[in-house]
C-alpha cells in the first residue's frame, strides 16, 4: 500500500507539476494560529511539513530562528505539537504532514516513545537535519517498520558514490539541500545550475522522489518546476513575521500566499 506522501507526487505528476511542499513553525505564533494556518494552506499544498520548535536552530535561519522563538516564548512543547498533529488530521486525514526538527528532543523523548506519538497523532514523515546517513540508518529502519517515511537529505557536496547509498536507502521522498547555507538565504547559484546538479542526481534513480529545498521563493519557484516538489519555508514565516507586525491575521495573509506560489508551479 502507497504512503500518502507517495500518493501526493503520484498526484501531481498526473497534473504534470512539482509538489508543492510549505513549512511552517508549530506554535507560530500561537497553538491556535498555527493550527489554522495549517487547515487553510493545505487546500493548496500538496505536502506540509511542520517544524518543532528548538532552541538552538543551527541549520536555520533568522526567519525560521524567529518563528521558533515566538513559539517557544508561547510555552509549546513536542506534546503540544503531536496535539496539532493529530487536530489537523482530523479534519485533513489524506494530506500528507511531515515533521521536521532536531534529533535532540527525539532523543529526550526517547526513539521508540517519540515514534509511537507520530504514529497516533498521525505523521506521516520525518525530517531530522541533524541525523544524517549513515547514523541514522537503525531510526530511519524503525521509522519504515512503523510506516511513516523518513526523509533522507542531500547537498550539493554529497559524493556520487554516497548518494547512491543514501538514495538507495530512502523511502518515498529525498530533499535536495540546493546550496551550502542556512535556511532563507539568498541563492547563490542560479535555478539553471541547480536544476543542473538536480537532474544529476535525479539519474541515479529517476523513480525516487527528489525535491529541492533552501531558498526557494515566489521569485524563484517557476524556474524550479521541473523538480518532483518544491519546499517553500522561510518566505512563509517572513510573512507570518511581517503580518504580525502590521498587526493583520496571518492566516489569512499567508492562505493568499500559498495561493499565488501554487499558481506559479501549475
Amino acid at each position: 500500500m502507497k504512503s500518502k506522501i507517495a500518493l501526493a507526487f503520484d498526484n501531481c505528476k498526473r497534473e504534470k507539476r512539482p509538489a508543492l511542499i510549505t513549512y511552517t513553525v508549530a506554535g507560530d505564533s500561537t497553538k491556535e494560529i498555527s493550527f489554522k494556518i495549517l487547515n487553510k494552506i493545505s487546500r493548496h499544498a500538496d505536502i506540509l511539513e511542520l517544524g518543532f520548535p528548538h532552541n538552538t536552530p543551527i541549520a536555520d535561519g533568522g526567519q525560521i530562528q524567529g518563528s521558533s522563538h515566538r513559539a517557544l516564548s508561547k510555552g509549546i512543547k513536542l506534546k503540544d505539537v503531536f496535539h496539532i498533529v493529530k487536530n489537523f488530521k482530523k479534519n485533513n486525514p489524506k494530506k500528507p504532514l511531515i515533521l521536521m526538527g532536531y534529533y535532540n528532543l527525539i532523543y529526550q523523548s526517547g526513539e521508540n516513545n517519540f515514534l509511537k506519538n507520530c504514529k497516533t497523532s498521525g505523521v506521516d514523515g520525518l525530517i531530522i537535519v541533524d541525523l544524517p546517513y549513515p547514523e541514522n540508518k537503525d531510526f530511519a529502519f524503525k521509522c519504515k517498520k512503523r510506516s511513516i517515511n523518513f526523509v533522507q537529505l542531500l547537498s550539493p557536496t554529497t559524493s556520487i558514490n554516497r548518494m547512491k547509498k543514501i538514495i538507495k536507502d530512502s523511502h518515498d521522498m529525498i530533499y535536495y539541500i540546493s546550496m551550502l547555507s542556512t535556511t532563507g538565504g539568498k541563492l547563490k547559484i542560479s535555478p539553471r545550475k541547480i536544476l543542473q546538479n538536480y537532474k544529476k542526481i535525479k539519474k541515479i534513480d529517476p523513480k525516487k522522489n527528489l525535491v529541492i529545498g533552501f531558498g526557494i521563493t515566489d521569485r524563484t519557484i517557476s524556474a524550479l518546476k521541473a523538480a518532483d516538489g518544491l519546499v517553500v519555508g522561510s518566505m512563509l514565516c517572513k510573512t507570518i513575521t511581517n503580518s504580525l507586525r502590521m498587526r493583520q491575521n496571518p492566516v489569512t495573509i499567508l492562505d493568499k500566499v500559498v495561493y499565488n506560489l501554487k499558481n506559479k508551479i501549475l
